[in-house]
C-alpha cells in the first residue's frame, strides 16, 4: 500500500511544480556566484523537542521559530524582513531560530540563501540566529509547534519567556506584523527617560 504524502512533502511538491525551471536556474546562478563575505551559521540537525527545550531554557522575552525551506518561494521572499526585524531587536532580548525543512544535504544552499537574505536585511556582522535542520517526522514536527498548522511553509511561531506559544503566523509574516506583535514584549523603559519625567514633574 502506498502511503499518502506527508504535509511537508505535499508542500514541497507544490512548490517545485509552481517554481519549475526558473527556480532551478536561479539556484544554479546563486551557487555559482562568489561566496558572500557575510558569515552565516552552518545548519545543525535537531529534533523539535530539542528546539522547544532551547526555547524554555533561554527565558527570552520573545522567541521566534521560523520554519522554512530553500525550495519555498514565499520563504525566501519573507526572509529579509524577518532578519531585518531580528537585527533591529536582538539587543532587546529577541531570539530567533530558523528551522529548515530541507534535506540533510542542503547545508550549502541554506547558508548561501541566508547570506543573501542577511545582506538584503542590512547585516554587516555575522548572522547570529540559530539554524537547524529538522530531524522529526512531519506530524511530530507539526503537532509540537501548533496542532492547527497544516504544514504549509513558511510558518512562524512566537513563544514567551515561559516557553509558551502565544502566536502563530501560518503564512509569510511581514516586518509590520512582527513589530505589532513582538516589539511590545521587548520594550523596556529607558532610565534616562524616567529621570527626565521625574525632573519635569518637579518643575513648578
Amino acid at each position: 500500500m502506498t502511503l499518502p504524502p506527508s504535509p511537508l512533502q505535499s508542500a514541497r511538491a507544490a512548490a517545485w511544480a509552481q517554481s519549475g525551471s526558473a527556480w532551478v536556474l536561479a539556484l544554479a546562478a546563486l551557487l555559482s556566484a562568489p561566496t558572500a563575505a557575510l558569515a552565516t551559521p552552518a545548519p545543525r540537525g535537531a529534533t523539535v523537542s530539542a528546539v522547544l527545550a532551547e526555547v524554555r531554557a533561554a527565558r527570552a522575552p520573545a522567541f521566534l521559530i521560523n520554519v522554512w525551506a530553500t525550495w519555498c518561494d514565499p520563504c525566501r521572499e519573507e526572509m529579509p524582513d524577518l532578519l531585518r526585524f531580528y537585527r533591529a531587536h536582538r539587543g532587546a532580548g529577541l531570539r530567533l531560530v530558523l528551522l529548515s525543512a530541507d534535506d540533510e544535504d542542503a547545508g550549502q544552499e541554506i547558508q548561501k540563501l541566508l547570506a543573501d537574505a542577511a545582506a538584503q536585511a542590512g547585516w554587516s556582522s555575522p548572522l547570529d540566529a540559530t539554524v537547524y535542520l529538522k530531524q522529526d517526522g512531519d506530524m511530530a514536527f507539526i503537532n509540537a509547534l501548533d496542532p492547527g498548522w497544516g504544514g504549509a511553509l513558511p510558518a512562524t511561531f512566537l513563544f514567551d519567556r515561559d516557553g509558551r506559544r502565544v502566536q502563530s503566523w501560518l503564512a509569510p509574516v511581514t516586518y509590520d506584523q512582527l513589530e505589532r506583535a513582538v516589539a511590545p514584549r521587548l520594550t523596556k523603559p529607558r532610565r534616562d527617560a524616567k529621570r527626565t519625567t521625574q525632573t519635569t514633574r518637579r518643575k513648578p
